[in-house]
């Protein structure tokens, strides 16, 4: 599970402009965005270098709070 969307919206991004800063089809991004599809670690570094965030940020931990 990852926390693109959450992280778009906090950053005011839409989309579209992730799919073309990536060059990847929107239909693509929407995927990783609707947690459909996974990125592979390449292309999430890649969305944390774009939107200025470590890379922690976009995926949900598997760790469970006390």
């Amino acid at each position: 599970m990852n926390r693109i969307k959450e992280v778009l919206e906090q950053k005011g991004v839409k989309q579209t402009w992730l799919s073309e800063q990536l060059s990847k089809s929107y239909n693509m991004v929407n995927a990783y965005v609707q947690n459909r599809r996974q990125p592979s670690l390449e292309i999430l570094n890649a969305i944390a270098e774009i939107l200025d965030v470590d890379i922690k940020d976009l995926i949900v931990s598997n760790r469970k709070k006390n």
